[in-house]
């Protein structure tokens, strides 16, 4: 910048304005002044309307009139006869007249002119902040690896972002100016007309759309639609966002298959086992006629014929006749068994402190006259079917007494162990002759046995009953044990 440019911003607008009038008067009477001299006649007039004009032009309203006041006096005083006086003769009104109006005019002029200038740099201002801030969203957009792009209500593509280059392959040269459903090759999920309907009314629609890549490959998206109004509420644009879901529907696709396979699989499984447990009971059912007649007619026979055989025969008809007995309560214990996986769950509101103490009546007699001593802790109400509950403690109560019973003080211990992932633990622990741990995965199997049938009697079905109806109340058991110094069972069951 210039010096003189310098001096010059540094004046107060109002005294520039206002300058600016006085130096074109100023000018105007001079350059008058001198013509006059030269005997040039009749041109003052037309060079102070050039200096009113001049300020009107770059000064405004206020400067023109200070303009007019000033050109008026300097006419009149120096080129109306008289001169150099203020006189004013009836000759000279229409030349006055004429002098005011035609600044008049060219003031208004000057004041449209500037007028319709700050409009338009004020329209130019918005439209430079509109082209900013519009320039500032593409470029925010741009940034997201989400494919946006704009159409117009017939369908063309007037904005195309990096992530729908991204995704479909065109750049937004290849792509704007394109339809979306020539250049992609659109699948809609519903008519057309029948999107739009439902756009148009609600300014909204989501969907799932499959489209064509640039590469020849379909891809499936998410797309959201947003419809654009001006000002008289008329549609003029659609903004479409997508998300690629090709390989989420894929493995929804995968899972889907997997859940039918798992679910033909599990109703196969249900049948079988539903056959296996018809054919125990069945086979169960058959076994107890011959049995019967087996132990009926041994009887018979050591009843009618003992004093005809020698030892070694009543020996092997003593075990004929017990293990008919044992066969017939295997057979016993496997019916129910088989019962418990047919049998329907009543569910109510149980008290395990008074099933345990009914579990400690029935199983009082296996005691023998023993002095057990018992720890009954408190126990929690449950929701449960009772009497399979009530079997499960017989079952592990009957263990701890018959495995403790070589001890000679027998301790059994019942109570909880606080809460673990939300259900109620409870344990039996006995101090009997325990079991070596590393066999613990056989121990709720049927037919499985850690001890002989000399040292123990029992069947080995008993344990796997007690897991049959812990699962089928949705609940776990497990054991722990040491060999010779007892075993502790836990029973996990849901809270109420």
């Amino acid at each position: 910048m210039t010096p003189a440019k310098t001096l010059l911003s540094s004046i107060p607008l109002p005294v520039r304005r206002y300058g600016l009038a006085i130096v074109s008067v100023a000018l105007a009477l001079v350059v008058d002044l001198f013509l006059f001299r030269q005997s040039f006649q009749g041109v003052e007039f037309p060079i102070f309307l050039i200096a009113i004009a001049i300020t009107s032009w770059y000064a405004g309203v206020g400067p023109s009139i200070l303009a007019l006041v000033l050109s008026t006096t300097a006419f009149n005083y120096y080129f109306t006869e008289p001169y150099d006086s203020f006189y004013i003769t009836r000759a000279d009104l229409p030349y006055y007249t004429v002098f005011v109006l035609f600044a008049v005019v060219i003031a208004w002029f000057s004041a449209v002119r500037r007028r319709v200038e700050r409009n338009l740099q004020e329209s130019r201002d918005r439209l430079q902040q509109e082209v900013a801030t519009t320039t500032q969203q593409a470029e925010l957009l741009n940034l997201t690896h989400d494919p946006i792009f704009v159409r117009d209500m017939q369908g063309v593509i007037t904005y195309w972002n990096h992530g729908a280059e991204e995704l479909y392959g065109w750049t937004p040269a290849q792509a704007v100016g394109r339809r979306t459903d020539e250049l992609m090759r659109t699948v809609f999920p519903a008519p057309f007309e029948q999107i739009q309907t439902e756009l148009l009314r609600s300014g909204r629609w989501e969907g799932e759309l499959e489209k064509t890549k640039a590469n020849g490959t379909a891809v499936l998206v998410s797309s959201r639609w947003s419809l654009q109004r001006d000002g008289q509420g008329r549609p003029i644009a659609i903004l479409e966002s997508e998300n690629d879901i090709t390989d989420r529907k894929r493995r929804e696709q995968d899972i889907r298959g997997l859940n039918d396979q798992l679910t033909r699989r599990s109703a196969d499984l249900e049948a079988t086992n539903k056959e296996l447990e018809a054919f125990a009971y069945s086979i169960s059912h058959d076994l107890r006629a011959p049995l019967r007649h087996m132990v009926g007619f041994t009887e018979l026979l050591q009843k009618n014929a003992s004093s005809l055989l020698d030892e070694k025969g009543r020996r092997y008809m003593m075990t004929i006749l017990e293990s008919a007995k044992r066969m017939g309560t295997l057979i016993d214990d496997l019916l129910s068994f088989s019962r418990i996986g047919r049998a329907e769950t009543r569910d109510t509101m149980v008290s395990l402190e008074q099933l345990v103490k009914e579990a400690q009546n029935e199983v009082s007699q296996e005691t023998d006259g023993r002095n057990v001593t018992w720890k009954i802790g408190p126990l929690p109400h449950l929701y449960g079917d009772r009497s399979m509950l009530k079997l499960a403690l017989v079952n592990l109560i009957s263990n701890a007494v018959k495995f403790s019973r070589t001890r000679p003080q027998p301790e059994i211990e019942i109570g909880t162990a606080g809460d673990r992932n939300g259900a109620v633990v409870v344990f039996i622990k006995d101090n009997g002759v325990g079991f070596d741990m590393k066999y613990v995965d056989k121990l709720f199997g049927v037919f499985q046995r850690l001890h002989r049938a000399s040292e123990f009697e029992g069947t080995g079905i008993g344990l796997a009953t007690v897991q049959r109806i812990i699962h089928r109340h949705g609940g776990k058991v497990w054991a722990e044990a040491q060999v010779g110094t007892g075993a502790t069972f836990y029973l996990s069951l849901p809270k109420p």
